[in-house]
């Protein structure tokens, strides 16, 4: 069984894309990454399938149970995250974590006490004085608590230090070791290079692309360097050219004898072809969306 799976899933709002034709499939157990910039549509699928808004088509299905006939259901087994957290101010943070754990008929138990100890938080603060990194920390805590079967995150890591950043997913790496499932929505490429099994790419509410991470970093393309070169324009099989000091280097999109036969009508002291990071291949998956 799939932990989430999409057919056609279609949102407007109003005249306005969300989402268009969405099929996704993301497997039980797995670490999943949902890339995209601000605007691609990733929230608007994360709280299509939490259930928070409905649909203008299309279906979805998480832990098997249908979104809009199955939501208590649902959440009742799922962890979230939102990329905003934000809560009633007054409340104590001990306070806000059960109540969270009670909504799924749980109380502050040693669970949520050796989370609250992992991340470093002071339960007898109000949540009007935390920082907004501690907010964060509230929020993760919030959703891992009940450990749920499946956590959907939408951008969890901003306002994390860095060590808290790293606390954060060697706990998520913990609960998918275990059997659970995580739903990782970020545009930090490097995270999902880092955590994630397989990933899929979105472009205004469009899937792209859906893959291992090691396929979706196996392109074709290569970054190409060079140094002392005399002359270089974009031209077709070229993109990305980058300027440093007296070095230049380009994604090339062509075969071997396409790359050596360019190569060999310039000038140039010396070179160097390597893959390209993840955050160049999903600049060259949006090209060849726009190019289509």
């Amino acid at each position: 069984m799939n932990a989430i799976e999409t057919r056609k899933l279609t949102k407007f709002y109003g005249e306005s894309r969300g989402i268009i034709d969405l099929d996704l499939e993301v497997g039980e157990g797995e670490f999943f990454g949902f890339i995209g910039p601000n605007g691609a549509g990733k929230s608007t699928t994360i709280r299509t399938l939490m259930g928070l808004i409905t649909a203008t088509s299309g279906e979805a299905e998480v832990l098997g149970l249908n979104v809009n006939k199955n939501r208590q259901q649902i959440l009742e087994r799922v962890g979230y995250l939102p990329s905003e957290v934000a809560y009633y101010n007054g409340m104590r943070v001990k306070e806000i974590i059960d109540f969270s754990l009670k909504l799924r008929g749980r109380s502050f138990d040693s669970e949520a006490k050796t989370l609250v100890e992992r991340f470093d938080l002071d339960i007898s603060r109000k949540v009007e004085e935390l920082s907004l990194g501690n907010r964060k920390k509230v929020g993760i805590v919030c959703a891992l608590a009940h450990r749920p079967d499946l956590y959907i995150l939408d951008e969890p890591t901003s306002g994390l230090d860095p060590l808290m950043q790293r606390e954060f997913y060697n706990a998520l790496e913990e609960r998918c070791t275990e059997g659970a499932t995580v739903f990782l929505s970020s545009h930090v490429l490097s995270e999902v290079s880092r955590y994630c099994k397989r990933a899929a790419v979105i472009r205004e509410g469009r899937l792209i692309k859906a893959d291992s991470v090691e396929r979706l970093g196996h392109t074709g393309v290569k970054r190409v360097s060079l140094k002392g070169l005399k002359e270089l324009s974009e031209t077709e099989n070229i993109s990305n050219i980058k300027i440093d000091g007296d070095t230049t280097s380009f994604l090339f999109g062509g075969g071997s004898s396409e790359l050596i036969s360019a190569l060999s009508r310039l000038s140039f002291d010396d070179f160097s072809v390597t893959d390209p990071e993840l955050d160049e291949v999903f600049m060259h998956f949006y090209r060849e969306d726009e190019e289509k």
